[in-house]
């Protein structure tokens, strides 16, 4: 008893919607620079949205508190909840190793100082910038990942 053969499925065969080599090219993400951006929070959800981009970037921000202190360090943590006063950040300040933990309702500004330290490290700049040095000549090309300073 034969019964069909995997590769004669329909899923198989040129142009069909599952063609591997259709596949193999996926869209990219685009990174938005928010680096200097200082949003305005006028409303709950411009808060949140800000907070949440803040949250993605890979530098320093500094948040304005509503009693007009000052914290600049990196966000590396949230909690979302159902109101300003239930959600906080977390953030590591620059001149102290303490975590601080801060509600959405305290935040009175919100600015994006820092550099984003992975800004331009994409693997796509990686590799044009190795193949431009062997190009080059310019001595050994390694396979050394670049200092983040």
């Amino acid at each position: 008893m034969s019964g069909p053969r995997h590769a004669d499925r329909p899923s198989h065969t040129e142009g069909s919607p599952l063609d591997p080599d259709a596949l193999e090219v996926a869209p990219g993400t685009l990174h938005e620079s928010v680096q200097g951006w200082v949003p305005q929070l006028a409303s709950e959800e411009e808060l949140r949205i800000a907070l949440e981009k803040a949250f993605d970037y890979r530098g320093d921000v500094t948040l304005t508190l509503k009693d007009h202190s000052k914290i600049e360090g990196y966000i590396f943590d949230r909690i979302t909840g159902p109101s300003l006063s239930t959600s906080y950040v977390r953030v590591l300040p620059q001149d102290s190793s303490q975590k601080v933990k801060i509600a959405y309702a305290d935040i009175a500004a919100l600015a994006f100082t820092g550099r984003d330290t992975a800004a331009g490290k994409s693997w796509e700049a990686w590799v044009r910038k190795y193949w431009e040095n062997k190009a080059s000549g310019h001595g050994v090309v390694n396979l050394e990942p670049e200092s983040l300073e």
